[in-house]
């Protein structure tokens, strides 16, 4: 068909269809301006203006983040599985250092046991590391208390 479609009625001159004039609205076709419900004419049949619609983005976002969050937590998983024990063993000769065990006797502090285990390096670095090697959270000891000493070389 054409774009304007005339009836002819026996007798009577063609009727074609009109165009809005400038002030009136057309309702049929035309998107409701912002801000207002669209006529019921113009919603899909089952469709209700309630209705939540995601845009491309929205979906992306709505699938992406929870799947974004679950391959961090595998992430954390996973490495925290497959990392190597840093804790030693009670009892056992610590890796990498040469070490030698002593038994704290009655009135000895970390600092004559430092003083005597190297005297030739600072007391305090020697203390360090005795710290550092028996993992001590605070610098009193106790007679009987077995301590790694690192030896001097």
């Amino acid at each position: 068909m054409n774009a304007v479609t005339t009836l002819k009625v026996a007798g009577q001159l063609p009727v074609v269809p009109q165009r809005p004039a400038a002030g009136q609205r057309q309702l049929a076709g035309r998107r409701p301006a912002v801000g207002q419900r669209p006529a019921e004419d113009q919603l899909r049949p089952g469709a209700s203006s309630g209705r939540l619609r995601l845009t491309r983005r929205g979906r992306l976002l709505f699938i992406g983040t929870p799947l974004m969050l679950a391959a961090v937590a595998a992430a954390l998983l996973l490495g925290f599985f497959t990392s190597p024990a840093r804790a030693a063993t009670l009892g056992s000769e610590p890796a990498g250092a040469a070490a030698s065990k002593v038994t704290v006797l009655q009135g000895q502090t970390l600092w004559s046991i430092a003083s005597s285990a190297d005297p030739s390096r600072d007391p305090r670095d020697v203390v360090s590391d005795i710290v550092e090697l028996n993992g001590l959270r605070t610098s009193v000891v106790q007679p009987g208390q077995q301590l790694f000493v690192p030896s001097h070389a």
